[in-house]
């Protein structure tokens, strides 16, 4: 009997917070839109498609998705030198935009969840981006 309640209260308390989790990382890729679109778009494009061999993907970008982290270093201190997307070399200069690190977030979890890319409802966090260094 306890392990029956036991489960239960399992599965109550995940289906209160994870409805939670979706509202706020809907709210999260609803504002990301617009950092996006005011800082982004001119260079990755609309749909985060980029220019061939000028500015890279951030659509299906194995070097984005496979390693959020990437993206969050790029977003936060700007990004020099090659860089490898979806087997493509692309060596161009991408400039700090002076976001903060909620607008970070935001941003990160719009591109995420757009174009075909999936985080799998995982969310990127302003601690998450507060935790990322800057490498030397």
């Amino acid at each position: 009997m306890k392990s029956i309640l036991f489960l239960l209260s399992g599965i109550v308390f995940c289906s209160a917070v994870f409805p939670v989790q979706d509202e706020e990382l809907a709210k999260s890729i609803e504002r990301g839109k617009m950092v996006y679109s005011e800082n982004c778009i001119s260079c990755h494009m609309g749909t985060g498609e980029g220019v061939t061999a000028t500015f890279p993907p951030l659509a299906k970008s194995d070097y984005f998705m496979e390693n959020p982290e990437n993206g969050i270093k790029a977003v936060k201190f700007g990004l020099m030198g090659k860089v490898k997307v979806n087997g493509v070399d692309y060596d161009n200069m991408m400039p700090n935009p002076g976001l903060g690190n909620d607008e970070i977030a935001d941003v990160m979890n719009y591109i995420m969840n757009s174009w075909g890319n999936s985080s799998e409802k995982k969310m990127v966090t302003e601690k998450m981006v507060e935790a990322v260094e800057e490498k030397k």
